[in-house]
C-alpha cells in the first residue's frame, strides 16, 4: 500500500528521524495513520492518499504522542484481542488509519453485525418489489428533496412528481414504465431511505432493496442520452456517500466528471442558444458534479477531476422549480430564501476548499514562498471561511426538522472542520507557532462540539464522510493539545480538551453501530484521554 511521504515535516525532537527501511524492519503495529487510511480508502479501489487526507498529519500526531510516554518512547495503543486469539498486536495511529481507509469496500453494517455487502436479493424478489404506498412514499420522496436535493440538485422535482402521479393514475403508461423513469424513482427512494437512516441510525435493508431494484434499470437508463447518463451516474454517487454498494465512489465521481467535461458543461460557449430552463438544468448538474468531486478529492487528498481554471460559467440561479423565474421566485416571499440557496452556499464552501487544497496542500505551489506570503495565504483563506459562515442563508428553509444543513450547527461544524484543515501542519506551513497551535486546538474542539450538537438535534448524518471528518478533527485536537509548547498538565487544566475528546468518543461509539472501525478509533482516543488524566492528576 502506498504511504504518503512526511517529507514536509522538519526534523525536530518530536520527529527524530526517518522510518527504517521497510525491507528490514518488522511489520508496524496498528496506528492512527493506518486507521485513517482504512477509512479514507473505503472510497476507492486505488491506494494513493494525498496530503489533505491527513495520513502525514496522523504520522506526525503519532510522533507527538511520545510526549505522553515517561521514557519518550512511541505511544502504543493496546487493542482487545478478538475471540479465539491469545494476542493482538498493539495499535498505533498509522495502522488504524490504514485499516480504516483500506476498505470503502468494507461496507457499513446493519444491526447485529450483518454486513450490507453480504445481503443480496434474488431477482424474483426484486421483480416483485413495488413502490411503497402512501404516506411512506411521500415521506421518502419529501426527505430526499429536503436533504439530498439541497446538497446536489440533480433531479427536476416537477418532472419527478409528475412521473409519480402518472404512474399512480395510469400505471400502464409506456413512458413511466421505461428504464429511466423507473431508475429515477427507485434510486430516489433508496437515497431518501438511506439518508434518513443516516440521521436516525436506522436499519438499512429497505434502502438497499430500492437500490438493487434501481440497478435493474441502470444500464438501460444510460442509453437515454448524455444528460440522462450524467444524472444516472450522479444519483449513484449520491447513494454511495451513505452506502458503499457497487462501484466505488472515487471511480463514479471521476466518470461523472469526465462525462460533464465531454459535454462542455464547464464552458459558457456550450450554453449558446439554449433556453433558460435548459441552462439552469445543466448548470445544476455540472456544479453538483463539481461539489461531489471536491468532497471526495479533499477526503482522499487527490487531484480533482475538474479544474477551477477551466470553468468559465457562473453558478446556477436560486430559482425554485415550482416558480420557473427569478421574478416569480422573489414575489413568492422576499424574506424566505429559496431552498436552492443552500446548495449555492455549499458550492461556495467547496470552492474555498479547492483553494485550500491548491494553496496549502500542494507541494509545488508551497515551495519557495516567503514566511510573509505563507501567512498572507492563511489569513486570506481564514477570512474567506469567516465570510462564508457569516453569509449563510437566513432564515434557513423549514423543510424537515432532521435535515443537517437546515441547522446553523451544520454550518458551524463545516466552518471549524475546514479551519482545522487550514491550520494543521501542511506543505505550506510545516511548523506551527504558538498562535496557530491555539487556533487549531480551538477549531478542533468547536468542530467536535458542533457534531455533538447535531447529534442531540437528531441532525447528524452518520456516513463515512462525517466519520472521516470527526476522526481528523479529533487527531487535530490531540496534536494541538500534545504539541503545545506549554506544560502539558497546564494546557489540560486550562482547556477543555479532555471533555471534548470524551465527546468525540461518544460520537465514535454512536458511529460504531454502522461502522465497526469507529469503535476501535474510540478505544484509541480513550487511551489518550486516560494518559491525559494521569498527567493532570500528577500535577
Amino acid at each position: 500500500m502506498h504511504q504518503t511521504s512526511v517529507d514536509f515535516f522538519p526534523f525536530s525532537p518530536l520527529n527524530p528521524g526517518r522510518e527504517q527501511d521497510a525491507s528490514t524492519s518488522p511489520e508496524p503495529p496498528a496506528s492512527l495513520v493506518e486507521e485513517l487510511k482504512q477509512l479514507s480508502l473505503q472510497a476507492t479501489a486505488e491506494r494513493h492518499l494525498g496530503n489533505e487526507a491527513g495520513i502525514s498529519f496522523a504520522k506526525l500526531t503519532q510522533m507527538v504522542l511520545t510526549r505522553l510516554s515517561p521514557d519518550k518512547a512511541e505511544f502504543v495503543f493496546e487493542t482487545p484481542p478478538p475471540p479465539y486469539q491469545m494476542h493482538t498486536p498493539p495499535a498505533s495511529l498509522e495502522t488504524v488509519l490504514n485499516e480504516f481507509s483500506g476498505s470503502l469496500s468494507c461496507y457499513p453494517t446493519l444491526f447485529n453485525g450483518v454486513s450490507l455487502s453480504n445481503i443480496t436479493e434474488a431477482a424474483d424478489t426484486l421483480t416483485e418489489l413495488r413502490i411503497p404506498d402512501e404516506p411512506h412514499l411521500s415521506n421518502l420522496v419529501d426527505f430526499y428533496f429536503a436533504h439530498s436535493h439541497t446538497l446536489y440538485p440533480i433531479v427536476n422535482r416537477q418532472e419527478f412528481v409528475a412521473t409519480l402521479e402518472q404512474l399512480s393514475t395510469n400505471p400502464n403508461d409506456p413512458w413511466v414504465n421505461s428504464p429511466l423513469p423507473l431508475f429515477r424513482i427507485y434510486i430516489v427512494l433508496a437515497i431518501g431511505a438511506t439518508t434518513y437512516c443516516s440521521v436516525t441510525l436506522g436499519e438499512e435493508s429497505e434502502a438497499m432493496s430500492y437500490y438493487n431494484k434501481a440497478m435493474l434499470y441502470f444500464e438501460d437508463a444510460l442509453g437515454y442520452g448524455e444528460m440522462a447518463t450524467l444524472e444516472v451516474l450522479m444519483l449513484q454517487v449520491s447513494y454511495s456517500f451513505f452506502n458503499q454498494l457497487g462501484p466505488n465512489t472515487w471511480f463514479l465521481v471521476g466518470v461523472a466528471a469526465r462525462v460533464a467535461v465531454g459535454m462542455g458543461l464547464h464552458t459558457s460557449s456550450s450554453y449558446d442558444n439554449m433556453s433558460i430552463e435548459d441552462i439552469e438544468r445543466r448548470k445544476r448538474l455540472f456544479f453538483s458534479v463539481y461539489m461531489m468531486d471536491r468532497m471526495v478529492s479533499m477526503a482522499l487528498g487527490r487531484p480533482s477531476a475538474l479544474h477551477d481554471d477551466d470553468i468559465d460559467i457562473t453558478p446556477f440561479a436560486a430559482i425554485e422549480e415550482e416558480t420557473g423565474s427569478a421574478e416569480d421566485d422573489l414575489s413568492r416571499d422576499s424574506f424566505q430564501p429559496s431552498t436552492l440557496a443552500i446548495p449555492l452556499h455549499i458550492l461556495a464552501l467547496r470552492r474555498i476548499a479547492s483553494r485550500i487544497a491548491r494553496n496549502v496542500y500542494c507541494n509545488t505551489t508551497s515551495k519557495g514562498r516567503s514566511p510573509e506570503e505563507r501567512n498572507h495565504i492563511l489569513q486570506t483563506l481564514h477570512k474567506e471561511l469567516i465570510e462564508w459562515r457569516r453569509n449563510m442563508p437566513f432564515p434557513l428553509p423549514d423543510t424537515h426538522h432532521q435535515v443537517p444543513q437546515m441547522s446553523t450547527s451544520w454550518y458551524d461544524f463545516n466552518f471549524y472542520t475546514h479551519l482545522t484543515l487550514l491550520y494543521r501542519p501542511s506543505p505550506l506551513s510545516p511548523t506551527l507557532d504558538e498562535q496557530r497551535v491555539k487556533i487549531l486546538a480551538d477549531a478542533a474542539s468547536m468542530s467536535i462540539r458542533q457534531a455533538l450538537n447535531m447529534h442531540r438535534q437528531q441532525r447528524f448524518a452518520y456516513n463515512w464522510l462525517n466519520l472521516l471528518a470527526v476522526f481528523t478533527v479529533t487527531l487535530s485536537l490531540v496534536y494541538a493539545t500534545t504539541a503545545s509548547p506549554d506544560s502539558l498538565a497546564v494546557v489540560l487544566k486550562q482547556s477543555k480538551a479532555i471533555q471534548d475528546l470524551e465527546a468525540a468518543i461518544e460520537m465514535f461509539e454512536l458511529m460504531s453501530i454502522k461502522f465497526p472501525a469507529a469503535k476501535k478509533i474510540g478505544r484509541m482516543v480513550e487511551q489518550i484521554v486516560v494518559r491525559y488524566k494521569d498527567i493532570c492528576n500528577a500535577l
